[in-house]
């Protein structure tokens, strides 16, 4: 059967656990690439020993990072990218799908779905995945945010892609299994946690403009990341509307996880906050508290 006119790109670093099993499922593709991120394990050699491209990127801040640098400066042999990470693994009823999709000429990308694995069980329920990852080489970028370094992650996570034409879907889902345990799991989410704290302070900093470019969703978040309320409201959302108890042990540590991570940003843009008040106090520009007044003559 003739390959899909698609050139996966897979965004790497260190990722020999993930890698081979990710590559052994797209045969069904006309090229697949990994731009890799200076690894220093058996990643690339595992790509080249499959006579797949490397692409070497260093990410100096700022703008572009991974998936935009790429979309800006490689030569693509297919109308189509797909941006896949080397835990997700394609399936054929995904394959079957994408193939009647992209037939269709007046599409310019779809969203994607995703089956997640936690602590060894999939999640059939809770707050579903979803990413917007297939689409029309030349249709757009991801948006652009001007990081200068809040976190380590050099490729866009939370950017998603604006793009010029009709979005539509493919429903079967893409496995997503990382094998690289709950540790990784959890430093990578302390990444996203400073960059979603930094991200929120850059766009305050920033006034009503900012705000302006925001999907609805993004501006629902970032007007509640601060609020008390959001992080146990997420999990009521997640364990109980989105019924999570249903996958179990796995399903309430998940949902647990997540509240946690809203309330460590939540922590982290106070406290820069307070930081950013003790600094005005001591450049005089900031009268302190005032003391409570005194009762008596003491």
């Amino acid at each position: 059967m003739e390959k899909l006119p698609v050139t996966v790109v897979i965004p790497t670093r260190n990722e020999e656990r993930n890698l081979p099993a990710c590559l052994s499922r797209l045969g069904a593709f006309a090229h697949v690439w990994i731009v890799d991120s200076g690894s220093s394990d058996a990643t690339c050699d595992i790509a080249r020993e499959r006579s797949i491209r490397v692409i070497d990127f260093r990410w100096a801040g700022g703008f572009p990072k991974k998936r935009n640098w790429t979309l800006m400066n490689e030569q693509f042999p297919t109308d189509w990218v797909l941006f896949l990470d080397a835990d997700e693994h394609v399936t054929d009823t995904f394959v079957d799908e994408a193939r009647t999709a992209l037939a269709r000429p007046d599409m310019a990308g779809f969203w994607l779905n995703y089956t997640t694995h936690f602590m060894g069980e999939i999640l059939a329920h809770g707050v579903p995945q979803r990413k917007l990852a297939l689409f029309r080489v030349g249709a757009g970028l991801y948006e652009r945010i001007e990081d200068t370094g809040w976190s380590d992650l050099d490729m866009e996570v939370h950017e998603h892609p604006v793009l010029d034409g009709p979005v539509g879907e493919i429903r079967a889902p893409i496995d997503h299994l990382d094998f690289r345990g709950l540790d990784h799991f959890v430093a990578r989410h302390e990444s996203y946690a400073r960059w979603e704290a930094s991200r929120y302070l850059e766009l305050a900093a920033g006034g009503d403009a900012r705000w302006r470019g925001l999907t609805r969703r993004q501006k629902i978040k970032y007007a509640s990341l601060t609020r008390a309320w959001f992080a146990p409201a997420y999990f009521a959302m997640t364990y109980f509307l989105k019924r999570g108890f249903l996958d179990g042990t796995a399903g309430l540590h998940y949902a647990v996880f997540k509240m946690e991570y809203f309330r460590d940003i939540r922590r982290r843009i106070l406290a820069s906050r307070g930081a950013e008040r003790n600094e005005q106090r001591s450049a005089g520009r900031l009268r302190p508290p005032s003391e409570p007044a005194r009762s008596g003559r003491g």
